[in-house]
């Protein structure tokens, strides 16, 4: 871990400090910028995310520079982690409040998860269930609770899925394709589990 240096995209969201103290609690080099110096050494990108689509994407494009977040992610390849509203930036529209195109990295859109008998938001412990073998999940088969707080969920090709989540419908919690990776749960606040998923997270390269 010592020689990875981890950087949280700071575009003003919420978590962007829980999931730093997360990452300097399992002993990690990291730092909150949205300095395109800061990107570029980086090993690792995460990008936090707590608020509604359209708002998000708005602040990414003002606070983050993209071009070189896209070189260093989609030319270079650095591994990059999108979380809650941060993965779902990472797909080509949201559809909360309004249509709004997102970052288009992968394929697939961002809408109402569509339940009846239960309450939205979503909120709470819940399992993710593994779809496809990932790194991300090296050793989460039987430790797989985390902590949700959404009413949107992705729609993508279901090659990119790793993982489901029941709750009244089964819908997308976390998306992988290459390098890119994305959780719609906060492992900044899902305890072990988290801390396991991130220390996955790091191990990839």
């Amino acid at each position: 871990m010592k020689n990875k240096l981890i950087c949280i995209l700071d575009y003003g969201s919420g978590n962007v400090k829980s999931v730093f103290n997360l990452l300097k609690f399992i002993g990690s080099n990291v730092i909150i910028s949205n300095d395109s110096t800061s990107i570029k050494k980086a090993t690792h990108l995460i990008l936090p995310g707590v608020g509604s689509y359209g708002t998000s994407m708005e602040k990414v494009k003002q606070k983050l520079p993209i071009s070189v977040l896209e070189n260093e992610v989609l030319i270079n390849k650095k591994p990059f982690l999108g979380i809650c509203v941060g993965m779902q930036l990472l797909v080509k529209k949201g559809y909360e409040y309004g249509e709004h195109s997102g970052l288009g990295w992968l394929p697939g859109t961002v809408e109402k998860i569509n339940v009846k008998s239960h309450p939205l938001p979503h909120i709470g412990w819940n399992n993710a269930i593994i779809k496809r073998e990932s790194k991300l999940f090296t050793g989460l088969e039987n430790i797989n609770d985390f902590y949700f707080v959404h009413s949107f969920a992705v729609k993508t090709k279901e090659r990119f899925i790793l993982t489901a989540t029941e709750y009244e419908i089964e819908f997308c919690s976390s998306i992988q394709k290459d390098n890119i990776y994305g959780v719609q749960f906060h492992p900044e606040k899902s305890q072990r589990a988290g801390i396991k998923l991130i220390q996955n997270f790091l191990q990839v390269s």
